[in-house]
C-alpha cells in the first residue's frame, strides 16, 4: 500500500514538473519578446505625396536591421476610396498598428484569399522583402536594388512578410496617409508599440510641380483628400495643395509644442531641402533618432544616391540622381504666375516651416538656397 502510493506520488509530482516546465516556456514560443531581448522599435516617416519620402524610406529599408514598408495604407485607401481622407483615418491607423506588430492578417480585409507577397503595394521597395527569410537569393547585409528584387523575389508566398517582420530588431513604415496627428495619439499611448514619428517636409513649390508631373497617378489620392476632380477645374491642384499644406503645418504644431508629453523626445521635422543639401549629416540625424547604427556601406550608398546625374527614373522609383538639382527644379520649370499661386494657400505653412516667400520671378530664379531656405 505505501509503495503504491509512493509511486503514485512521484506521477503527480512528475505530471506538475512537466506542466510548469511547459508554462515557464510558453512566452518563448509566442509573439512576446524573449527576456534580455529588447522589443521593437518602430518608426513612422509621416509625410505628403512627392515630397521625398519614397528616397527618405530608402534610408532605412537598405539598413540591414530595419523592416520596411512602404505606403501600406495604400491598400486602404484602393478598396475603400469612395470616402474622405478623414473616414479613412481610423482604417490607416489600424493596419499601421498591425503591420509594426508584425501581424499581416489586417491585410485579409484588403487584398486576395490567395495572395503572393508580390501582391503587396511596393514590396520591392523593401530590402527585407528581398532577403532571408523573404527570399533567399540576397543577403541581408547587401544593398538591393528594387529592379532586382522584383525580377527574382516576386514569387514566394505572403506569409514570408510576417514571418520576416518579426526577425528585425526595427519596424519603419513610410507613409502619406494621416492629415492629423491626433488620430496617432493611441498608437504613441499604446504600451505594445515603442513608437516615434520622423515627419518630413518639402517646400510646396516643389511638391506641387511633382504633382504636376505625376498628375495621372495621383488622381485617385487627389479626390480623396479634395472631392473629385473634375469639379474643380484649374483650382483643383491648389485646393488639393491647400489641404495638404495646413496638415502638415498642424502635424508640425502639435509635434514640435510635445504637448501632450507623451510626445517629448519621439517627433522629429526633417526637410527634405536638408537632406539633399547635406545627406549624411542628415541621415545620421534620422539615424540617431531611430537608435540605428550609420555603417560605413550606407554612408557610400547615402553619398552616390544623391550624387548621381540627372533627375533619376519615373515616379516612386528610386536611384542615383543629382538630389540638390532636383529639389530645385522647379525654379526654372514652373511659371511663376503658379508659383504665386501656391504660395497664396500655403503662405502660413510656408512661414511656419522656414521657406521663403519669392516676389517676382527674378528671385525665383536668382535667389539664394541660403536665403530661400531659412535655417530650420
Amino acid at each position: 500500500m505505501m509503495k503504491s502510493r509512493s509511486v503514485k506520488m512521484v506521477l503527480i509530482l512528475a505530471v506538475l514538473s512537466i506542466l510548469l516546465i511547459h508554462f515557464h516556456l510558453l512566452p518563448c514560443s509566442s509573439n512576446a519578446p524573449t527576456e534580455g531581448k529588447p522589443p521593437p522599435v518602430h518608426i513612422l516617416i509621416l509625410s505628403s505625396w512627392r515630397s521625398g519620402s519614397s528616397f527618405t524610406g530608402q534610408i532605412f529599408s537598405q539598413h540591414p536591421s530595419v523592416f520596411y514598408l512602404m505606403e501600406p495604407a495604400w491598400h486602404v485607401w484602393v478598396t475603400m476610396y469612395q470616402n474622405s481622407a478623414k473616414v479613412l483615418h481610423m482604417a490607416v491607423r489600424d493596419l499601421v498598428r498591425s503591420v509594426f506588430l508584425c501581424d499581416m492578417s489586417v491585410f485579409d480585409a484588403y487584398m486576395p484569399s490567395q495572395k503572393k507577397k508580390s501582391d503587396l503595394f511596393k514590396w520591392e521597395s523593401s530590402r527585407a522583402l528581398c532577403s532571408p527569410p523573404a527570399c533567399d537569393f540576397f543577403s541581408r547585409s547587401d544593398i538591393i536594388p528594387s529592379g532586382n528584387c522584383r525580377t527574382i523575389c516576386g514569387k514566394y508566398p505572403f506569409s514570408k512578410v510576417e514571418e520576416a517582420c518579426k526577425t528585425y530588431s526595427h519596424v519603419v513604415i513610410k507613409e502619406v496617409r494621416f492629415f492629423d496627428l491626433k488620430v496617432l495619439y493611441p498608437l504613441l499611448t499604446d504600451p505594445s508599440l515603442n513608437l516615434k514619428i520622423i515627419h518630413l517636409v518639402r517646400d510646396p513649390r516643389a511638391v506641387f510641380r511633382s504633382r504636376e508631373n505625376a498628375m495621372a497617378l495621383l488622381k485617385r489620392d487627389s479626390d480623396i483628400i479634395d472631392g473629385s476632380q473634375e469639379t474643380k477645374g484649374e483650382m483643383g491642384p491648389y485646393n488639393t495643395m491647400q489641404v495638404i499644406c495646413k496638415s502638415q503645418a498642424e502635424i508640425y504644431k502639435a509635434g514640435s509644442q510635445a504637448i501632450p508629453s507623451f510626445l517629448k523626445d519621439r517627433y522629429l521635422l526633417v526637410r527634405y531641402e536638408d537632406i539633399v543639401r547635406d545627406p549624411l549629416a542628415r541621415a545620421a540625424q534620422m539615424y540617431r533618432f531611430a537608435e540605428l547604427h550609420f555603417t560605413p556601406e550606407l554612408q557610400k550608398w547615402v553619398h552616390n544616391i544623391t550624387h548621381g546625374k540627372g533627375e533619376g527614373a519615373q515616379a516612386f522609383d528610386i536611384g542615383s540622381r543629382d538630389a540638390l538639382g532636383v529639389s530645385q527644379a522647379w525654379r526654372k520649370t514652373v511659371p511663376f504666375q503658379k508659383i504665386e499661386k501656391v504660395q497664396n494657400v500655403c503662405k502660413d505653412a510656408m512661414d511656419l516651416l522656414g521657406y521663403q516667400v519669392i516676389q517676382s520671378e527674378e528671385e525665383q530664379k536668382d535667389m539664394s538656397l541660403d536665403l530661400l531656405f531659412a535655417q530650420n
